[in-house]
């Protein structure tokens, strides 16, 4: 069979070893396979995220207390009002040789346990 413009070649016949081998909609099932993975390293990183978020913020929180604690502040209030407005209400403030923060992880999900993370700063007077 010939088809215009093959200048007399004709189309090769068809591979034996390819007979009953249909690929259609392997590519559909692949990515079906592959999503629930896909949005788990998704949720994954989300929740790393919140982790890395909560940390650097009781850090600043920290900081910013010990700050007020070497100036005559208050320092529990200022590290509070330090945090964001997510993290308040779990949040505990101490003042014991310095100002320790420790916070609640928002949880991305509801099956992620519930993590809290701690920082404390300590300036000294010098």
């Amino acid at each position: 069979m010939c088809v215009d413009g093959c200048q007399g070649r004709t189309v090769p016949p068809r591979a034996t070893g390819s007979e009953g081998h249909r690929e259609e909609g392997t590519a559909s099932v692949e990515l079906i396979a592959v999503v629930p993975f896909l949005l788990l390293a998704v949720f994954v990183a989300a929740q790393v995220g919140a982790v890395g978020e909560s940390l650097w913020s009781a850090e600043i929180a920290a900081r910013a207390g010990a700050r007020a604690a070497l100036v005559g502040g208050d320092p529990k209030a200022t590290a509070r009002r330090a945090l964001p407005t997510v993290l308040r209400g779990e949040a505990r403030v101490t003042e014991a040789g310095g100002v320790g923060v420790r916070v609640g992880v928002p949880r991305i999900l509801s099956l992620t346990p519930r993590l809290t993370v701690e920082a404390e700063s300590r300036l000294d007077d010098g």
